[in-house]
């Protein structure tokens, strides 16, 4: 199903017999052989890079290979013309009846089309969202909900078995804090004026945290120690909030496999454990670090602590892990947490972080790396801020949150389907402007919008079809003889369809969801392209006086309507079928 990987074939077929001719030495390796979209439609459907990658080891000009590998590509019923351009690149022409065949192989697959074995099973867990059970999530954790979401999905349709993960961020100093914000709430609840001090959290969805504790306790913790009900108040509140991360994540349309507590791996030997798997492989040492790059704090003073020499993975310095008292520091649990996932079995992890983050990345695979004896890879990726507009000036706070824009405000001001498709119209590394009068707005700059219209210009065209009785099934589509889709319009529609198996690879490799927005974007632009020329040039329209054309050009809308579903499936937005 995916054209470009079977002219691939025909190209690595072609290479092989002209080294059994002896034109070129046996044994080469091809894995960097390539064929793509050329860079400029003009000059053919396809590129390869065959003659430029195989030069230096063959011992041979490029034109030299290039020129033999055209004249075998060209015995290939398929391909019409392979044309030497440049020092050596072949651009490739293929029949007509080629492309034609794109639009039945997706009717035939269906939403299959373009579903990939590249993950061969693997196990890949993809930790995303993580954020701190002390409150609504906000408008920062949006995009990484959706950016891990979208991938988990990709993934999944690329062949990788997935696992969606949430580290609970519930053994530090912060969930105290919560616990202490809880009580205020609660003597609130019980009539009394709540002190909510600096530091604390001011927000008012904790007011019925509050009342919650009321209901539970009465007024028995009034006037109580902090010692006696620190941990209780702790306990019960943190589980509040997770119950409201996971009911703002279901109004995003996502849904977690596994939630692990960092609290968990304290006082169960799995830090312990973790440090002293790296000291079995000489990784752990007691020394001084050198002192902060630039301007050295007032405070600073050289200390005796136990580092992880994660220089010896590709790290810039070695990380302390106990600090000089003897208590762990932040990054000793994370390294726990990793290598209990590295344990669990993976073949692959990635972390989805904020860019405050960024400091962590070559640490973090430092120790994973370690850990796995290599086998086990990290990719982590950085999310960049959202800024929030509406009516040309930013968008306020909530006063809910008492400090940011909430999830929920997001979602309940656009929609999750806007929402998500949204956050995937920028690289995850890039920041990332979210106007809600734009997004909402029915126009081709909402890409949103304008990729749900061209599926709803699909149904509108499969509705009117059934109307004047043309069968519109995909039987019968299929059934349906593809030549008379031979317009250039057409046909650059055609090889559109064609990249998406393609591209679902490519996204998958790089971990880049992205990748599937933009290309939902430029699809809609070429069906709308067509549909649009359909206005001026009758022989374009979809439906035709001749059944059997209407048919072919019918099965070419719906061959559309079925990419734009899998697509928008990966990115985890609804398909809308009617805009009114």
């Amino acid at each position: 199903m995916n054209l470009f990987a079977d002219i691939r074939e025909a190209v690595v077929d072609a290479l092989g017999r002209l080294a059994a001719e002896g034109v070129l030495p046996r044994g080469l390796e091809l894995a960097n052989v390539a064929v793509e979209p050329p860079r400029d439609a003009a000059h053919g459907d396809m590129a390869t890079n065959a003659a430029m990658v195989l030069a230096k080891p063959a011992g041979l000009a490029p034109r030299v290979i290039a020129d033999a590998l055209a004249a075998r590509l060209q015995e290939d019923p398929r391909i019409l013309g392979a044309d030497v351009a440049g020092p050596g690149f072949l651009n490739l022409r293929l029949a007509p009846e080629v492309w034609q065949g794109v639009a039945r192989q997706i009717l035939a697959a269906g939403l299959d089309y373009g579903r990939s074995t590249l993950g061969g099973g693997d196990r890949v867990n993809i930790e995303f969202v993580s954020a701190n059970p002390t409150g609504p999530m906000h408008v920062g954790h949006v995009r990484g909900a959706v950016v891990g979401d979208a991938l988990s999905n990709l993934l999944a349709f690329a062949g990788w078995q997935v696992t969606r993960e949430y580290y609970i961020n519930d053994g530090g100093a912060q969930v105290d804090v919560l616990a202490r914000s809880a009580y205020e709430r609660y003597r609130e609840a019980n009539g009394l004026s709540p002190e909510i001090r600096e530091g604390l959290y001011p927000g008012d969805y904790l007011i019925p945290v509050g009342e919650a504790l009321k209901a539970k306790y009465g007024d028995s913790l009034l006037d109580r120690p902090e010692s006696d009900w620190l941990s209780e108040i702790r306990e019960f509140a943190t589980r509040v909030m997770l119950d409201m991360i996971r009911e703002d994540l279901a109004a995003l349309g996502v849904t977690m496999d596994v939630y692990s507590s960092e609290k968990a791996l304290y006082g169960t030997g799995e830090i312990e454990a973790a440090i002293e798997e790296l000291r079995a492989a000489g990784l752990i040492y007691e020394g001084v670090l050198e002192p902060p790059k630039g301007k050295t704090p007032e405070d600073w003073e050289p200390r005796v602590q136990t580092l992880f020499r994660s220089t010896a993975h590709g790290d810039d310095v070695d990380r302390p892990v106990m600090k000089s008292d003897g208590a762990w520091t932040y990054f000793a649990p994370d390294i726990a947490y990793h290598y209990n996932k590295v344990k669990r079995g993976f073949d692959q992890l990635i972390d989805i972080f904020g860019a405050d983050h960024g400091g962590y990345v070559k640490r973090m695979k430092a120790a994973v790396a370690a850990l796995s004896g290599g086998r086990v890879p990290l990719d982590i990726k950085l999310i960049q801020l959202v800024k929030l507009w509406k009516n040309g000036e930013p968008f306020k706070m909530s006063k809910r949150a008492g400090t940011f824009v909430t999830l929920r405000d997001v979602v309940e001001e656009a929609g999750a389907d806007v929402t998500r498709f949204i956050m995937l119209t920028r690289k995850n590394d890039v920041a990332l402007d979210f106007d809600f009068a734009r997004v909402l707005e029915q126009s081709k700059d909402n890409p949103v919008f304008y990729v749900q219209y061209a599926n709803a210009r699909v149904n509108s065209v499969l509705r009117k079809a059934a109307e004047a009785g043309i069968a519109v099934d995909d039987a019968a589509l299929l059934a349906a003889g593809h030549g008379a889709l031979d317009h250039p319009a057409e046909l650059a529609l055609l090889k559109k369809l064609a990249e998406w198996p393609r591209l679902v690879e490519i996204a998958a490799r790089g971990n880049e969801p992205h990748r599937v927005a933009f290309y939902l974007y430029e699809l809609a632009s070429e069906f709308h392209g067509l549909w649009n020329r359909g206005n001026d040039e009758t022989q374009l329209r979809f439906i035709q006086e001749d059944i059997a054309v209407s048919q072919a050009k019918i099965a070419l809308a719906r061959a559309t309507g079925v990419v734009i579903c899998t697509g928008l499936g990966i990115l985890g937005v609804k398909p809308v079928e009617e805009m009114r």
